[in-house]
C-alpha cells in the first residue's frame, strides 16, 4: 500500500461538479494506492500511521488535534514509466482487489475516532487543495512491493 500525504488548509473532491468529500479546515490530504501484494495486513497499520503521523502544525498528529482527513483513491500511485513514454499500471490491484481494501482503510480510520471525508472509488474525480507548508510525504507500508 502507497500513500502521498499533503498537509492542507482544505481541500475537496468533486465527480461530475458536485462535491462528494470535503474538508473545510486545517488537516490531512490522501491519495491511497494499493498494489496485487496488499491485504488485511496493511490496513491497520497504514490507518493508525496516516493518523498518528505528526505532520500537522507544532509536530502534531491528526490525533492530536481530531484534524479531518479526506481520503482518495489513486492507482496511478503504482505506475510504472522508467520505460518508453506510455505508462504501465500493471502494478496496481483491479477494482475488485483495491476497493474493499480502500473502504477497510477508511473504516479503520474512522475507528479510531478520525473524521475521513472520500473520494468516490473509479470515478472521475477533481481534487482542489491548499496546501500548507508545503508538507508532501510518501509513505509505503512495510508489506509493499520493492
Amino acid at each position: 500500500m502507497r500513500a502521498v500525504i499533503q498537509r492542507v488548509t482544505q481541500a475537496s473532491v468533486e465527480v461530475g461538479g458536485e462535491p462528494v468529500g470535503v474538508i473545510d479546515e486545517p488537516g490531512l490530504l490522501v491519495y491511497l494506492g494499493i498494489s496485487h501484494q496488499d491485504g488485511a495486513g496493511e490496513i491497520a497499520w497504514m490507518a493508525r500511521k496516516l493518523w498518528t503521523l505528526r505532520l500537522l502544525r507544532d509536530e502534531r498528529s491528526a490525533s492530536d488535534v481530531e484534524a479531518p482527513l479526506l481520503v482518495v483513491s489513486q492507482f496511478t500511485l503504482y505506475g510504472e514509466a522508467r520505460k518508453g513514454r506510455r505508462p504501465t499500471w500493471e502494478a496496481a490491484a483491479p477494482r475488485e482487489v483495491s476497493e474493499p481494501l480502500y473502504d477497510a482503510v477508511c473504516d479503520a480510520l474512522e475507528g479510531l475516532g478520525a473524521r475521513v471525508a472520500r473520494g468516490r472509488f473509479g470515478e472521475d474525480m477533481q481534487v482542489r487543495s491548499v496546501n500548507d507548508g508545503p508538507i508532501t510525504l510518501i509513505l509505503e507500508s512495510p508489506l509493499a512491493p520493492a
